[in-house]
């Protein structure tokens, strides 16, 4: 275990600038409570430089980066013909809305396309604008009011985005009466079943309630524009559906002539070690929804992709900002795509997921550890509390305790307000990086199951929302 973790300059960044932003007046009062409960207030860092696999805080301290900028890294930190790229793009078209970078990256959208079969792109700026549109795009196209969500899903962080999002925290208080159009159904996890069920089960409950339940009870299904899913429930804690459940869907909108809007700002551009997640479930949406991976972390970019006659011709959409599609954007769009076909990047994104798999799977055999699950390189282990414990010890605080062991020993995860460690790597990186990440990974898993949440060695409660660190 590093002695004196953060460093001194890290710690001393961290003292100044958290009090800078939201809840920063929170910070102190929350380590004291967590010093007071014997528990140790969460660890952080503060990135100095990034490249490639890896991250250095301010102390010079090197991590695995399996946080890579919240899975934005596709090929690594700062890829060099990226940012050549990028370079470039400013440099010959400045900030302008119409350039030819437009059209050469709708055109090469169009061809990556699940079957080839959305043709029509509008860009925007990030995942959450990307989702708002596309649901306003099936909302204008169906010429109907109701968009089905589901719980623990997660679209965004602008209002109409959290309304559209199922996970209930803190951010969510206030925001209720503002979801008239949105109906949320339940999600099939693959733990914590209820009333006895089995997965199977559970997984027909979850389409019957889409199919029965809604219509009877909440809205008439000719109401309903479409469903919006995640094909990986990311953020909700990198939870994988069933083959069923993704292709039930896609056979209820048929019956219903609702529209199948797929959501793959994480999923998508090679995560789960295919171009799409959806194409894991031989399903085509009829809306897709992207950005994060798709410019190589170098330059803001994200977009909808749809059906001819749901975007071809369509008056009542409008959608887009000044900042979308922007020459260095789609620079950096076409050279990732670029690289992805000459360096065979998903299929190595295949092979690092299979790796992963054949070692987290035996994480299980931990009594802290509910399921580890992953599809590809989208990542997530659930803890929970030790069972010996009778002082209402959260199962996220079991989490928080693994993650910091993992930032002390040089691994860099997420953990945000979850009992889940969720882990995305970059899609090249290198096999010995990765299975060095996860070897310290398990130690961390098995250090706190052997020592518990001490004060020397825990995590604690005391995690004030929007202050950096997960």
């Amino acid at each position: 275990m590093s002695k004196g973790f953060p460093g001194p300059k890290t710690l001393a960044a961290l003292r100044r600038g958290i009090p800078l932003f939201k809840n920063g007046q929170r910070f102190d009062r929350e380590t004291e409570h967590a010093r007071r409960r014997g528990l140790r207030p969460v660890r952080q860092i503060v990135v100095d430089r990034a490249a490639g696999d890896f991250v250095w805080d301010l102390d010079g301290r090197r991590y695995i980066d399996f946080q890579n900028g919240w899975a934005t890294n596709p090929l690594g930190n700062c890829h060099p013909e990226i940012l050549e790229a990028v370079e470039g793009a400013n440099r010959r078209y400045g900030f302008h809305y119409d350039h030819p970078l437009r059209y050469d990256l709708a055109e090469r959208l169009a061809d990556i396309m699940p079957g080839q079969a959305l043709p029509r792109t509008n860009f925007e700026v990030s995942g959450t604008e990307a989702a708002e549109a596309a649901v306003q795009l099936a909302l204008t196209h169906a010429q109907r009011r109701y968009i089905i969500t589901f719980a623990s899903s997660y679209h965004g962080n602008s209002l109409a985005t959290k309304v559209l999002s199922g996970m209930v925290d803190d951010t969510s208080p206030c925001l209720e009466a503002w979801g008239g159009g949105v109906i949320k159904a339940p999600y099939p996890y693959s733990e914590q079943l209820p009333a006895g069920m089995s997965e199977e089960q559970y997984t027909e409950y979850c389409l019957w309630y889409l199919d029965n339940h809604i219509p009877s009870a909440i809205a008439h299904r000719d109401h309903i524009a479409g469903i919006l899913v995640e094909p990986g429930l990311a953020e909700g804690g990198n939870w994988i559906p069933s083959t069923r459940f993704i292709q039930g869907i896609r056979a209820l909108c048929d019956k219903n002539n609702w529209l199948m809007i797929a959501d793959e700002v994480l999923t998508g551009v090679g995560r789960t070690g295919r171009m799409w997640a959806i194409e894991h479930y031989v399903v085509e949406p009829d809306i897709l929804v992207y950005g994060k991976n798709l410019s190589g972390g170098i330059a803001p970019l994200a977009g909808v992709s749809a059906r001819d006659d749901i975007l071809g011709d369509n008056p009542h959409f409008d959608s887009g900002s000044t900042f979308a599609g922007t020459p260095a954007g789609c620079a950096a769009a076409l050279k990732t795509l670029e690289i992805f076909s000459r360096d065979n990047v998903v299929e190595h994104a295949q092979h690092l997921g299979q790796i992963a798999a054949s070692i987290t799977q035996g994480w299980e055999r931990f009594g802290i550890v509910r399921q580890a699950r992953g599809n590809g390189l989208l990542l997530g282990v659930s803890f929970q509390a030790p069972a010996d414990r009778d002082d209402n010890v959260e199962n996220w605080w079991v989490a928080r305790a693994v993650r910091g062991y993992m930032l002390e020993r040089g691994v860099w995860a997420i953990s945000a307000r979850e009992d889940t460690i969720r882990m995305y790597p970059a899609l090249t990186m290198d096999e010995a990086v990765l299975r060095e990440g996860l070897e310290i990974m398990e130690e961390a898993i098995a250090h706190v199951e052997e020592t518990g949440l001490s004060a020397t060695e825990g995590d604690s409660a005391a995690y004030p929302s929007g202050v950096a660190g997960f």
